[in-house]
């Protein structure tokens, strides 16, 4: 009997072992695509190269982006050019206080010709959604985008229209402007998957930017970039994610990390297990990112600050000492034992 099961596990892990050399193999043209993306982003964007990976990484794993800078940092630039590369149809929000649920979502119209009511589609229906200024819209209009981010679909008179299936909203905000915005709902804040902040360029970077202005020849104009990704392609990335190996002991990592934002003395409010199942999957995008076909514990501390900053309710004692959600995250990551 003993011997039966020794040969039925044999058998179990030579099968795994060409699942995973096939998988290695068709990993090539992966990273050839993924680097592919990331040279039509340099030509456009100088620097950034963090953001640029966390998005890359947000789109990958199917999630909602929120990118946070202050004004002429690109924000606006690098949500249209990633609209660029995948050719998918866009469409682009520009969020202001008098901007109404059915501005964004779309309303009914009475047809003369058939006396039935027409649906006409807002510009949320689109396949990559830019959301500029999310924070300048009230509440009202804020919360008619709960729906579509978390279940692909809107509901309007009681009929649901669904969604395509590579459905990504990218959001940006502002974060020193207070005179005109409104503060995002945690209830949305939570459907994003990551929260981006943008910052200002080195030196370096930002003569290379003056370079490219004053030499107008090297400057390349979004109309001139052409698709790198088609739908069925990027599809086709994302369904790579069931493949990625994560261990048990990185399971468990990503559960203690959660864990520790619940317990602090700093943090109110705590994450929920949706931003668990979100640092999974960010998680092995990462790695695919990487070339790899397992998770890393670096995969993971890459990109929790980005999934927990913007989860977290700091208690006020904790932001009187000057503590941002961002520096808690960190922090909280750090007290947790690496699995080895």
């Amino acid at each position: 009997m003993d011997e039966q099961n020794k040969n039925v596990i044999d058998e179990q892990t030579k099968n795994k072992m060409e699942e995973h050399k096939e998988e290695r193999t068709d990993l090539t043209a992966f990273s050839q695509k993924v680097l592919q993306l990331r040279e039509e982003i340099s030509k456009v964007i100088v620097g950034q190269q963090e953001t640029v990976a966390l998005l890359l990484t947000a789109i990958l794993a199917d999630g909602h982006v929120l990118i946070e800078g202050v004004p002429g940092v690109a924000k606006t630039l690098l949500a249209r050019l990633m609209s660029r590369l995948i050719d998918a149809r866009f469409s682009r929000i520009q969020f202001t206080p008098d901007l109404m649920p059915s501005d964004v979502l779309g309303t009914t119209v009475f047809n003369m010709k058939t006396s039935e009511f027409d649906f006409h589609e807002g510009p949320v229906f689109s396949d990559l959604v830019l959301v500029d200024e999310i924070n300048r819209a009230p509440a009202k209009t804020q919360a008619a985008l709960f729906e579509v981010m978390e279940e692909r679909q809107v509901t309007i008179d009681g009929t649901t229209h669904p969604m395509s299936d590579v459905y990504t909203i990218i959001a940006t905000q502002n974060p020193v402007e207070q005179e005109g915005t409104y503060r995002l709902p945690e209830a949305q804040l939570d459907r994003f998957l990551l929260k981006i902040r943008m910052g200002y360029p080195s030196v370096d970077e930002e003569v290379k930017i003056l370079k490219r202005h004053q030499e107008t020849r090297n400057l390349i104009r979004l109309e001139d970039v052409k698709p790198v990704l088609t739908i069925d392609e990027l599809l086709d990335m994302r369904k790579k994610l069931d493949t990625v190996y994560v261990e048990d002991s990185l399971l468990r990592y990503i559960a203690n990390i959660v864990e520790q934002t619940r317990t602090s003395k700093a943090v109110y409010l705590g994450a929920s297990p949706r931003a668990s199942v979100a640092m999974l999957n960010a998680a092995k995008a990462s790695a695919l990112l990487g070339g790899r076909d397992f998770v890393t514990p670096e995969d993971i501390k890459f990109v929790t600050p980005s999934i927990l900053q913007h989860r977290l309710i700091l208690t006020a004692e904790a932001e009187m000492e000057g503590y941002t959600p961002l520096k808690v995250a960190q922090k909280l990551i750090d007290k947790v034992e690496v699995p080895k």
